[in-house]
């Protein structure tokens, strides 16, 4: 018999920011699936553990042989359907074997923390990944959105943006351990991101508009 596959969004980090619905998915849960970090912090006692890696191929195979026991429990940062395994749970498994909780992005937290509108952004992430020049163009009132890495921290980002036009005066925001005690959150304009350090894996977001001072104090 093949049971379902529950993909629960975890929030941010911090319990505070997760969905109800979804803590109650995890407490119940016999096998679950996730980061180690989750799995340290929100696997209940008892519950049969297995920690997402680079093997994709070999995870989704345990998860199909699990679920031919049980249900699994499936858990991704953030909501997952943003950057998450949830595209690869839906190459290997049919619509129906998944249900999917939402939950908050770090970029959603990372909107309401400097107060911006999101509906009109482009959301990319560099995060293991690359982004093409033709979606970083530089207009007027445009509003970007990164997932960052080590590789590509907002200084790359920017520096990168600024080569393609992006006006010094841009303003911009680099976003870091968001919900935790450690979280960070710096308003700054292009030209100084380019030469700042840190902000690995956070979230840098960029609006294409300019002489806001009250912005900038």
């Amino acid at each position: 018999m093949e049971h379902q596959i529950l993909v629960v969004g975890i929030g941010p980090g911090s319990r505070e920011y997760m969905l109800p619905v979804a803590w109650e998915a995890i407490a119940k849960a016999k096998t679950l699936v996730g980061g180690r970090r989750a799995l340290l912090t929100l696997a209940p006692p008892g519950a049969k553990q297995r920690v997402v890696d680079a093997d994709i191929e070999g995870l989704l195979n345990y998860i199909e042989e699990e679920s031919r026991q049980g249900e699994v429990v499936v858990m991704v940062s953030g909501d997952p359907g943003f950057y998450s395994l949830l595209p690869a749970l839906r190459r290997r498994f049919p619509r129906k074997r998944l249900q999917v909780i939402p939950g908050i992005s770090s970029v959603q937290l990372a909107f309401a923390r400097v107060a911006e509108p999101w509906q009109e952004a482009s959301l990319l992430s560099f995060h293991g990944r690359e982004v093409e020049d033709e979606a970083l163009q530089y207009r007027s009132g445009r509003t970007l959105s990164f997932l960052t890495d080590r590789l590509h921290r907002p200084k790359e980002i920017a520096a990168r943006l600024l080569q393609l036009g992006w006006p010094e005066e841009t303003l911009c925001w680099q976003c870091e351990s968001l919900s935790y005690t450690a979280e960070r959150v710096e308003q700054s304009t292009l030209a100084k991101a380019a030469q700042q350090e840190g902000f690995e894996h956070a979230i840098f977001i960029v609006k294409a508009e300019t002489g806001f001072e009250e912005d900038l104090i």
